[in-house]
C-alpha cells in the first residue's frame, strides 16, 4: 500500500463533510470573495477548523492574488490597475470551500517588483501559502533583493520572467546571476521560471552547475505547437529532465493549446511526452487566478482544471494524480510543520 512521506495537515469541517458524502475523491474548486486587512498583519488568521488530517493534500502551485488597496499597495508604475478582484481572502475562502489545501502564490505583474502585499499575506498565513516574488533581473543588486526578500520579508523564492527578455537574456548566466544562484542555494530558495523553450539551453547551464536550487518551470515552457519546429523545442524541456533539481507545472493546457477547446486534447500526446520523460515525482498541478478572475482572463474552471488530471489524463494512475496535484508540491516547497 503506498504511504505517503508526509505529514497530514488540517482540514476544514466543510471538507471533512464534502469527504464523507463523496468518498475518497473530494470535489475542488474555487469560489468566493473577500478582502484584505485595513492594518498591517501582524499575527496568523485562523483559517477554519481542524477536524482530521488529509491523506493526500492538494497543492495550487501557481496562483497569482493582488491587493484591492492600492494606495497601500500600489500597482508598477505604467500598468493599469487590474478589473477584477483576486485577494489573499478571495483564495482562502476558496479554498476552504473546495479543499484545496495549499497554494503557492506567485508574484503578479500588477505589483512588480514590490513584493509587499504577498509578503504581507504570507506572514497572515504562513499554514497555507508559499510565495515566489519577482526582482528584477537586470538589478546589479539582484543577490541583496533576494537576501532582503526571503531573509527579512519570509518570501520561499523567486519568479525569473525570462520570457519577457527575448531579445536581452543574457542576464540568465551572468555573473551577478551565478552569485544570485550561491545565494539561493545557501538560502534554500526556490526559483522558478516563466521562460520560452529557446532560452533553456542557458537555464540548463545554471541548473547543471547549481544542483542545489530546486527549480520549477513554468506552463511548460511555453511550448508552442503551430511551429515548424515544435519537436525540437520540446526536447529542449525534456532535456532539462536530465537535473534532479528540476521539475516542470503541469499548467496552461489552454495557452498551449490551438483550439482552445476543453479539455485541449491537442496537448495530450506533448503532455504525456513530458510525463514520460520527468515522471510522475517531477510534476506539479497549477491553475492561475481565483475566483472571477479565471472568467476574466478566459481560464478554466478549478473543477475542469482538476478533471484534466483526475479524468482526462488518461495516461496517469491513481498514484501519479496524488503526486501531481500535490504531494510533489508538498515536499518541494515544504508545506506543513517543520
Amino acid at each position: 500500500m503506498f504511504v505517503p512521506d508526509f505529514k497530514p495537515v488540517p482540514t476544514s469541517r466543510r471538507r471533512f463533510l464534502l469527504n464523507g458524502l463523496l468518498g475518497t475523491t473530494a470535489l475542488f474548486g474555487l469560489q468566493g470573495c473577500g478582502t484584505p486587512s485595513e492594518e498591517p498583519p501582524t499575527e496568523t488568521a485562523e483559517i477554519d477548523t481542524p477536524t482530521q488530517p488529509v491523506d493526500s493534500p492538494i497543492v495550487d502551485t501557481h496562483m497569482h492574488i493582488w491587493a484591492n488597496d492600492f494606495k497601500k499597495y500600489p500597482v508598477k508604475p505604467g500598468t493599469k490597475e487590474p478589473e477584477v478582484e483576486a485577494t489573499a481572502e478571495i483564495l482562502i475562502e476558496e479554498m476552504d470551500q473546495h479543499g484545496v489545501d495549499y497554494s503557492v502564490i506567485v508574484q503578479v505583474i500588477y505589483h512588480g517588483w514590490d513584493n509587499e502585499y504577498v509578503a504581507d499575506m504570507q506572514q497572515k498565513y504562513p499554514d497555507r501559502f508559499r510565495t515566489q516574488g519577482l526582482i528584477d533581473p537586470e538589478d546589479p543588486n539582484v543577490v541583496d533583493k533576494l537576501a532582503y526578500w526571503v531573509e527579512e520579508r519570509g518570501l520561499h523564492g523567486m519568479r525569473m520572467s525570462a520570457i519577457y527578455y527575448q531579445d536581452k537574456d543574457d542576464w540568465i548566466t551572468s555573473e551577478a546571476h551565478h552569485k544570485l544562484w550561491q545565494r539561493a542555494a545557501d538560502l534554500g530558495a526556490v526559483f522558478n521560471f516563466f521562460i520560452k523553450t529557446h532560452q533553456l539551453p542557458e537555464l540548463e547551464q545554471m541548473v547543471k552547475e547549481y544542483p542545489e536550487v530546486k527549480v520549477a518551470i513554468d506552463h511548460f515552457a511555453y511550448l508552442e505547437l503551430e511551429k515548424e519546429n515544435t519537436t525540437e523545442e520540446l526536447e529542449k524541456l525534456l532535456r532539462m529532465a536530465d537535473y534532479s533539481n528540476v521539475s516542470c507545472k503541469l499548467s496552461e493546457m489552454s495557452t498551449m493549446s490551438l483550439t482552445k477547446e476543453y479539455p485541449y486534447a491537442d496537448t495530450f500526446s506533448y503532455v504525456k511526452q513530458v510525463f514520460d520523460t520527468f515522471g510522475a515525482d517531477r510534476l506539479m498541478w497549477g491553475t492561475g487566478f481565483p475566483g472571477s478572475s479565471r472568467a476574466h482572463y478566459n481560464r478554466p474552471t478549478v473543477e475542469e482544471e482538476l478533471d484534466l488530471v483526475r479524468k482526462h489524463l488518461t495516461f496517469l494512475n491513481e498514484e501519479d494524480k496524488r503526486k501531481i496535484l500535490g504531494e510533489n508540491a508538498y515536499k518541494f516547497w515544504k508545506f506543513g510543520p517543520v
